[in-house]
């Protein structure tokens, strides 16, 4: 499971329920629920150590009922929500005040308050940090990849779900810069060494498209969430790579973020056509990338197990279509949908509403994508071996 602090599920994500993870992460850290509301579909990225358990038929309505009847005898519906979530199996469910919803949703916009980590749960339940971010006051502290997390404020994080840890990381302000300034206190390990950190939480802003060039003329194309514009900041990445050079689209540790933007970077590299199915409580629905996209240059899909939701729902489409060669270790398998149902005292539920497909109606959750070649260690090295390949089979 993974996630990172900047679009992490806020304080109250499912309290009490048996959720797992975002990041959501969603998208980060967090992360959190890959979710294709309203439209065709925002989502966002979620994690969870394990897959989660189909929510039993009609939870929606159950939450809601009780969210109705706590309103109309005096209590609160938002904790009435809470406790029909923790009850119905939905893994993927989410309540929030209606500050951290809109919290929530600013996030998307690429700016989030933390002090820049990124972070996953190991099978043992630990917490190990995956990404520091370059310029963050987790940098400045000296923290690095593969630093154990063990507390947060004195609390211990062993155990918890990356959404609330996430939370932790982040405080308790409602809005989206009310934490900036506030101190946290991280203990920390590396090997035997045990240490710990105290910093002040930041106004952070991510770059989710990244974009250079190799030696050999290939362009990577890093794509960190999928926030608002990460479409067409794809597009144009892909119009100013050199004529006929090989792309490696990077979606390692992509937790993932609207499910309309991976769509729209889909339409990069896709002629029109079917993206990915979804069905919404029984009713089937498609998605389909917009035509004129880049068909002929070669493309590398490079995924790993933090690859998630929106991310997966891409590369799914790009493998499916045979687009691309997937390289690297099989994605983290979270297919599922979820819609938000606002509460009478204006808190919002997302509830898991049903899965969505890749074109050739493959299922991802709990599954994952597995890659056409596998890769760890050296995969962007792979990667580069596999597009001369097919550099040289198009030339052909």
């Amino acid at each position: 499971m993974s996630g990172r602090d900047l679009f992490c599920q806020p304080r109250r994500f499912g309290r009490g329920a048996a959720l797992t993870l975002v990041f959501a992460s969603v998208l980060v850290a967090g992360a959190a629920t890959g979710a294709l509301p309203r439209e065709p579909g925002e989502g966002r990225g979620s994690a969870s150590g394990a897959a989660p358990a189909a929510a039993p038929a009609g939870h929606s309505e159950d939450v809601t009922r009780a969210a109705e009847e706590a309103a109309a005898s005096g209590k609160s519906p938002m904790e009435a929500a809470e406790r029909a979530v923790s009850r119905s199996g939905d893994r993927w469910a989410a309540v929030y005040s209606e500050g951290e919803y809109q919290e929530f949703e600013d996030s998307l916009d690429g700016r989030y308050t933390g002090v820049g980590l990124e972070a996953r749960s190991e099978r043992d339940g630990r917490i190990e940090v995956t990404k520091v971010q370059s310029g963050s006051p987790a940098a400045a502290a000296g923290i690095r990849s593969g630093d154990r997390l063990r507390t947060v404020d004195g609390r211990s994080v062993d155990g918890l779900p990356v959404t609330e840890v996430v939370s932790l990381l982040r405080g308790d302000g409602e809005g989206e810069d009310a934490s900036a300034g506030t101190t946290v206190r991280l203990g920390l390990e590396r090997g035997t060494r045990a240490w710990t950190e105290t910093m002040r939480r930041a106004l952070l802003s991510t770059d989710s498209v990244t974009a250079h060039s190799l030696s050999d003329g290939i362009t990577v194309i890093a794509v960190a969430a999928f926030t608002k514009g990460v479409g067409d900041s794809v597009r144009t990445a892909v119009r100013q790579a050199p004529v006929g050079a090989g792309i490696v689209l990077d979606l390692r540790g992509n937790s993932g973020g609207l499910v309309t933007e991976a769509v729209a970077a889909a339409s990069a590299f896709l002629d029109g056509g079917l993206v990915a199915t979804y069905d919404v409580e029984g009713a089937q629905h498609a998605l389909h990338a917009e035509a004129g996209g880049d068909t002929a240059r070669p493309l590398v899909a490079l995924v790993d197990g933090g690859t998630m939701s929106a991310a997966e729902l891409l590369t799914g489409a790009l493998q499916d279509r045979g687009r691309a060669v997937v390289v690297g270790s099989r994605t983290f398998g979270k297919g599922s949908v979820q819609m938000p149902s606002r509460l009478p005292d204006g808190s919002v539920a997302e509830l898991t509403v049903g899965h969505y497909r890749t074109p050739s109606g493959h299922s991802v959750d709990g599954r994952g994508i597995t890659p056409d070649l596998e890769a760890d260690e050296g995969a962007l090295e792979r990667a580069e071996t596999v597009l001369s390949g097919l550099g040289d089979a198009s030339a052909e």
